[in-house]
């Protein structure tokens, strides 16, 4: 344990940090599985609306610092691509 006072605040701010991103990309996680119940369930009106909130939720997470922009734009491409492949098929 920590007995100098800056430490002390650092393992509280770590704390407060590490909460703050466990509840981030569980809102992108929850998020990403609703866009694909709606793609399995070709249900393509929600499908849309859940990429749009995963699209702002993910790039809220890559502003904040959460997860990398590069990872955050990557999973937005790949979710685009899965959407227009499956509008495509049916």
């Amino acid at each position: 344990m920590a007995n100098i006072k800056s430490a002390k605040k650092r393992i509280s701010v770590i704390n407060r940090k590490t909460a703050r991103n466990k509840r981030v990309k569980g809102h992108v996680k929850s998020v990403l599985k609703d866009f694909d119940a709606a793609i399995a369930a070709e249900d393509f009106a929600r499908a849309d609306e859940t990429f749009r909130l995963a699209e702002k939720k993910l790039m809220q997470a890559a502003a904040k610092g959460t997860i990398n922009k590069y990872a955050a734009s990557r999973k937005v491409s790949r979710l685009a691509k899965r959407l227009n492949a499956a509008k495509a098929a049916k």
